[in-house]
């Protein structure tokens, strides 16, 4: 019997063929399952190093004990023990100078002679006034000597005579002022001489020979400059927070850029007892035996003060500071190492430490060289130390 047409066109197939087409299905689904797998695994790989990358890392530094004896050096001016701009108290003309820029002087030495015409003749007037008021005392002195021999024998009445005892007195009062006037050109004239006023050396001569010289113009230039250098006053602005630890009889060490390698020693006799409003500073005056001519006034020097160490005073990488709107401030990790902003007052700047007079206590840690965007709460991570570090804050 011949096959029906539909048997004929159905299409079979055999068993082996389907176990195949299981198979392919299942690892077609094993490879798109692996593959999910693998995109959430690294979905969740970047999240996790996303959020590492958030956390920024830190590292710790202690701020140390700052016990140690310190040497606080700051700028000095250096000035003479006595300086004085000698200026003319007489006008005229210069007769002669005796003495030049460098010359050593002594008290009352002969610096130089003023020709002064105008006064010689004033004074040669005064004289003359003195003695018309002598001879006008003695002429009146003899009348009322007569006058009162003659009230003795009633020859005179009591007014007569005492008008020439007044004439008298009037006369003498004459003299007087005549007399004194006199003392003041003489007084005046001893100023033609101008001397030395202490031992010291010519620093400036601002005259010559037939200049003419004005009187009491303290606008114009000194004739002469006299300075004591033998010794020297050394000024110094001390910070008013290290005022406390200045002391009369302390002493300081020298240094000037024309004595390299030298050092002298200065002790200091006294101080302002004020703190400067526009400087913030105490002016500490210290002196200095120069009689070997090392040091030269009106010279630039440092002085270095050995202070006490600093009880309860912290040092700190300068790397460690914050200085923004909020203030100058330091980093440190608070619970669950999140940051916590502390406010700091700077003591000292010394270069790569600074030294803090509040705020910190030795020993505490902060953060160093804390990232740009750090802000209070922060959450962060905290590196191993390194040996470096830890020597660089050591």
């Amino acid at each position: 019997m011949p096959p029906n047409k539909s048997e004929v066109l159905r299409y079979t197939p055999p068993a082996r063929l389907k176990l195949v087409g299981i198979v392919a299905l299942v690892v077609a689904a094993g490879v798109v399952a692996t593959g999910l797998v693998a995109r959430v695994r690294a979905d969740r790989d970047v999240r996790q190093w996303t959020h590492e990358q958030v956390v920024p890392t830190v590292g710790l530094v202690s701020a140390k004990a700052d016990n140690a004896p310190q040497a606080l050096t700051l700028p000095a001016q250096i000035q003479a023990f006595q300086n004085a701009g000698i200026h003319s108290r007489v006008p005229g003309y210069l007769k002669a100078w005796h003495v030049d820029i460098g010359d050593t002087v002594r008290k009352g030495q002969l610096l130089a002679e003023i020709d002064t015409p105008d006064l010689d003749q004033q004074l040669a007037a005064a004289r003359a006034d003195l003695a018309t008021a002598r001879a006008n005392e003695a002429l009146s002195r003899s009348t009322a000597a007569r006058w009162k021999n003659l009230l003795a024998r009633d020859a005179v009445s009591q007014q007569e005579y005492e008008e020439k005892a007044g004439d008298l007195a009037a006369k003498s009062s004459v003299v007087n002022a005549a007399s004194a006037n006199v003392g003041r050109l003489q007084a005046t004239a001893a100023f033609k001489r101008i001397v030395a006023p202490f031992d010291g050396v010519i620093t400036t001569r601002s005259t010559d020979i037939g200049a003419l010289i004005s009187a009491g113009n303290a606008a114009e230039a000194p004739l002469f400059t006299v300075s004591q250098v033998d010794r020297l006053r050394v000024y110094v602005n001390v910070p008013q927070s290290y005022s406390a630890q200045i002391h009369k009889g302390m002493t300081a060490r020298l240094t000037a850029p024309e004595r390299p390698g030298e050092s002298f020693t200065a002790t200091v006799v006294g101080d302002a007892q004020a703190i400067s409003a526009q400087t913030g500073s105490l002016l500490v005056q210290l002196q200095f035996d120069n009689r070997g001519g090392k040091l030269k006034a009106g010279g630039y020097a440092q002085a270095s003060l050995a202070l006490p160490g600093g009880a309860g005073l912290a040092r700190i990488p300068a790397s460690a500071l914050i200085t923004d709107e909020h203030g100058v401030q330091v980093a440190t990790v608070g619970p669950g190492n999140r940051v916590v902003m502390r406010k700091v007052t700077v003591g000292r700047d010394l270069g790569p430490f600074i030294e803090l007079s509040s705020g910190l206590a030795p020993n505490e840690k902060v953060i160093d060289s804390p990232p740009d965007d750090l802000t209070q709460g922060d959450v962060v991570k905290i590196a191993a130390p390194t040996t470096g570090k830890a020597a660089a804050n050591g």
